[in-house]
C-alpha cells in the first residue's frame, strides 16, 4: 500500500483556515462575553467598567440566578432519563421489526419540526379545558378532572410540562443514535453469544450494552449540555413566566440583556452558562472513559 507522505507544514497549511474560523465563531465570542460581564453597559450606551461586581452580584445578590440554575440543572438531569428508554426502544426494534427505518423515521420527526411548531401545538394541547385544550379534555372525560391544571400558568406545574415536552421532542432523535450504534454491531457476536447461551437480554446486558458505550455517551453529552442551553422552546411556550417560574439561565440572560437592557450583567450570565457547559462535559467524560477501560 502506497502512504501519500505530506510534510506538517502542508497540514497546518490546510488545516489553519478552518482553524482560525473556529476561533472567530466559537473563542471570540466567549471572550468578547467574558469581557462584557466586566461592564456596566446597556449594550448601546457608554460602557462603563466595574470588574467583578457583576459576577458578586450575580452569585451573592440575585434572587432569580439560583433558582434558575437549579431549574437548568433539572433540565438536564431530567433530559437523560430518556437514554435508557431510547436505548430500550432502539433494542425492541432491532431484535422485533423486521424494517425498522419507517419507525425510526417516525419517532425522529419531531426533531425536524420547527420548535415554533411544537411549542405552539404543545400550547395548545395544555390550554384550559374550555379553550379545548386536548390534556384536560382528555382528564375529564375519564373521570379525573381533579387533575386538570392551567399547565402553563401554574408556577407548581408549568416547569414540568415544559420537561415533558423536551423529553417527548427529542427521544427519537436519541432513539436513531442509539439504533444505529446498535446496527453496526456485527451479528456474529450475537450468534456467538447465543451458541455460548446468551441471548435476548443477556445477550444486551454483556455485548449490546458495553459495545455502544461511547454512542451512549454521545447521546449523554448532547443531551445535558443541549438542555443546560434550552432557551428556544421555553420562550416560545412561557417566555420564562408566569413569575419566573420557568426561567432557567438561558432565558434569565436574554431577559437580562435584552428586555432589562442589562447587556453586561447578561454577558456575566452567559460566562457563567459555559463554565458550566464545559465542567460537565469534563465531568460526563471522565466518568465515561473509567467505564470503556473497563469494558475495554
Amino acid at each position: 500500500m502506497n502512504v501519500l507522505k505530506v510534510s506538517r507544514l502542508t497540514i497546518a497549511a490546510f488545516v489553519l483556515p478552518c482553524l482560525l474560523i473556529y476561533i472567530s465563531i466559537v473563542f471570540v465570542p466567549i471572550l468578547v462575553s467574558l469581557y462584557s460581564g466586566l461592564l456596566d453597559w446597556n449594550g448601546i450606551g457608554e460602557a462603563t467598567f466595574v470588574g467583578l461586581d457583576n459576577f458578586r452580584n450575580l452569585l451573592f445578590h440575585d434572587p432569580l440566578f439560583w433558582p434558575s440554575v437549579r431549574r437548568t440543572l433539572m433540565f438536564a438531569v431530567f433530559s437523560m432519563f430518556e437514554i435508557p428508554v431510547a436505548l430500550f426502544v432502539a433494542i425492541l426494534l432491532r431484535r422485533y421489526i423486521r424494517k425498522p427505518n419507517f419507525l425510526v423515521s417516525s419517532y425522529f420527526l419531531p426533531v425536524i419540526l420547527s420548535v415554533v411548531i411544537i411549542g405552539q401545538l404543545w400550547k395548545t394541547i395544555y390550554n384550559p379545558g374550555s379553550m379545548g385544550g386536548m390534556l384536560n379534555q382528555l382528564l375529564t372525560a375519564v373521570g379525573l378532572e381533579s387533575w386538570t391544571r392551567v399547565w402553563l400558568s401554574d408556577p407548581s406545574v408549568a416547569m414540568y410540562s415544559l420537561y415533558f415536552v423536551a423529553l417527548w421532542q427529542y427521544l427519537g432523535y436519541h432513539t436513531l443514535i442509539q439504533f444505529t450504534g446498535i446496527m453496526n454491531i456485527p451479528a456474529e457476536v450475537y450468534e456467538a453469544a447465543k451458541i455460548d447461551g446468551a441471548e435476548a437480554f443477556s445477550a444486551d446486558r454483556y455485548i449490546t450494552f458495553p459495545m455502544i458505550i461511547p454512542i451512549f455517551k454521545i447521546s449523554i453529552v448532547l443531551s445535558f449540555i443541549g438542555s443546560l442551553q434550552a432557551f428556544d422552546m421555553i420562550m416560545v411556550m412561557t417566555g420564562g413566566g408566569p413569575a419566573h417560574a420557568t426561567d432557567v439561565i438561558s432565558t434569565l440572560m436574554y431577559n437580562m440583556s435584552f428586555l432589562s437592557m442589562k447587556y453586561g450583567y447578561g454577558s456575566s450570565i452567559a460566562a457563567f452558562l459555559v463554565i458550566v457547559c464545559l465542567i460537565a462535559t469534563l465531568l460526563i467524560n471522565m466518568i465515561f472513559n473509567k467505564s470503556e477501560k473497563r469494558y475495554t
